[in-house]
């Protein structure tokens, strides 16, 4: 559909701070099909959450049941994650806290990525990899949830979130891509990692908003029935 005349970003170090209208880039004529290329995203995503159905579905009625059995306990979710998958462990929350379809009371639940004066003070004190265990040892209580969100598992942050909540007696809910990473690997038989079957960090994402919506969904249908 047409051919796009595009400026690529080449090595910028001996540039200074370069813009995309910069005369001394490069100019690269690239030829692409937007169509085919939007059709492409659309087919690799619905394959990748297809696949997810039958690898992930056990995994996260059994998430859903653990989080629900915290809740009538008197127990609260704790979420938490980085980037994209901090902006998916707020909306977490707010689904939680406000409602995701119907109308029902808030359920307890905190991001542990959505304040940025705690988050600084800890990350220039104990470093950025402190900044979720130290609010899991601050917060968290046996019984509580805690929700963690890793593309790959390896994030040094997450992790140490991970274990700080298992050394409060909490159980974790690890929603992964790729490997699974380290989390993976700290997973105890009471926790619960969702892996995502796929490389492509974009479809992790994607399949990690369709998994926070599924958990939605059940933890309404556990609390409220059909």
């Amino acid at each position: 559909m047409g051919t796009q005349r595009i400026r690529r970003l080449t090595s910028t170090r001996d540039r200074g701070h370069a813009t995309l209208g910069d005369p001394s880039f490069p100019t690269t004529r690239i030829t692409v099909d937007p169509l085919e290329r939007v059709a492409v995203a659309f087919a690799d995503s619905a394959r990748i959450n297809a696949e997810a159905a039958q690898s992930q579905a056990e995994s996260i009625v059994a998430a859903a049941q653990c989080i629900v059995g915290s809740l009538l306990g008197g127990g609260k979710l704790l979420s938490c994650g980085n980037g994209g998958s901090a902006a998916d462990a707020q909306y977490f929350a707010a689904q939680m806290q406000h409602r995701f379809v119907r109308e029902r009371p808030g359920l307890p639940a905190v991001a542990l990525n959505s304040d940025t004066a705690v988050l600084t003070a800890i990350a220039l004190d104990d470093g950025f990899s402190e900044i979720f265990a130290k609010r899991v040892s601050a917060l968290g209580h046996p019984g509580d949830v805690l929700l963690t969100l890793s593309l790959n598992g390896t994030a040094s942050n997450t992790i140490a979130a991970v274990a700080a909540a298992q050394e409060r007696q909490m159980r974790v809910v690890a929603l992964t891509g790729r490997g699974g990473g380290s989390l993976a690997e700290m997973m105890r038989p009471n926790d619960t990692e969702i892996r995502t079957p796929a490389d492509d960090l974009a479809r992790i994402l994607e399949n990690h908003r369709l998994v926070l919506h599924c958990l939605c969904d059940l933890i309404d249908l556990q609390l409220m029935g059909g």
